[in-house]
Formats: structure tokens, sequence, C-alpha cells
């Protein structure tokens, strides 16, 4: 054990040393997504998937620093790597839509203007109401990582892709926080 320890000393402190910056940008990174999500009054469970997101790329990024600071051998890694990345190039190339409506929603997680409740107009032809297409107005009910769901006025819930609301225009009509109930009637 002792020649284990002299022989890895400068692997086993980076790897400490690597082990506690992950830790530490895991710590920053969820503070600073909770403090958005709570400035920006979003749903906890929105809160939660892009802190799960975080994770995984910070894994992932602590998987390959792990594998340099131990020194595995970069040719047998790159015939590992190269054949994982052909098979999930092709799984991802056939599910281009999924990562797609994924990276979507992180992005509407940070700078959508809009929120659940919120009634919106899209400005998407294949959604509108063919007779009367100027009043045809949703209300957000949730935001999913993939799609959002919104009511037409009629009470039918369409699912809506993530990546196609970011392509189209939308139209706020009215927040949730301005519909309040006059109590004075």
């Amino acid at each position: 054990m002792e020649s284990f320890l002299a022989y890895n000393k400068n692997s086993l402190f980076f790897s400490v040393i690597l082990f506690v910056l992950i830790i530490i940008l895991k710590i920053v990174f969820t503070s600073i997504v909770k403090k958005v999500g709570k400035l920006s009054d979003f749903n906890p469970v929105r809160i939660n998937l892009i802190i799960k997101y975080i994770n995984i790329v910070l894994i992932m990024m602590a998987i390959i620093s792990f594998t340099f600071i131990w020194g595995v051998n970069y040719r047998d890694l790159g015939v590992l790597l190269s054949s994982v990345f052909a098979v999930i190039g092709v799984a991802l190339f056939a599910q281009w839509s999924i990562l797609s409506n994924i990276t979507a929603g992180v992005i509407i997680f940070f700078s959508f203007p809009f929120k659940i409740g919120n009634t919106i107009r899209i400005l998407d032809k294949e959604i509108l109401d063919s007779d009367n297409p100027e009043r045809e107005v949703f209300v957000i009910e949730d935001i999913k990582p993939f799609h959002l769901h919104l009511r037409r006025a009629n009470g039918e819930i369409i699912t809506y892709p993530n990546n196609l609301i970011l392509q189209k225009g939308v139209v706020l009509i009215s927040t949730y926080k301005s519909e309040e109930v006059d109590t004075d009637k």
C-alpha cells in the first residue's frame, strides 16, 4: 500500500484537487441557478432540471480529467471513444430533435420572457385557429424539458416543442400576476 501511495503521489494529489474543484463548481453553479430561478420566479421543477444538466456536464468533465490525471493509454482510449462516439452519433442523429428540445429547454430557462400562467399568442400558422387566426391565444400551463403545455380558450391542451417556441414569434398578451381578480365587485 505504501509503495502504491509513493508511486502515485502526484496523481492522488491532483485527483483530490480535481474532486474538490468539481464539488466547489457544483455548489457555485447550483446556487447561481437557484438564485436566477428565484429572482425570475421559475418553477422549482425547472430549476432542478437545469441543476441536473449541470451535474451531468460536471461529471463528464471530471471523468475526462481523471483519465488524463491517471495517464490512461490514449491509443486505447481513442479506439474506445471513437467506437462509443460512432454509436452515439448514429443514435443522436436519429434523435436530434430530442437534443434540440433539451437545449431549447435550457435556453428557455435562462432567457424565455414568459412564465407559467402567461397568456400568449404564437405566430405559427399550423396551430392557429383557421376561423379566427388573430384571436388564437394560449395560457402556458407547464414548461417541460422537451415541450410546453399550452391551453386554448376552449380548454384543449396543446403540446408545443421547446425548439419551435424559440423559432416562432411569441406575443405576450397578459401576465399571470396582472390577471388578479377584483374583489370589490
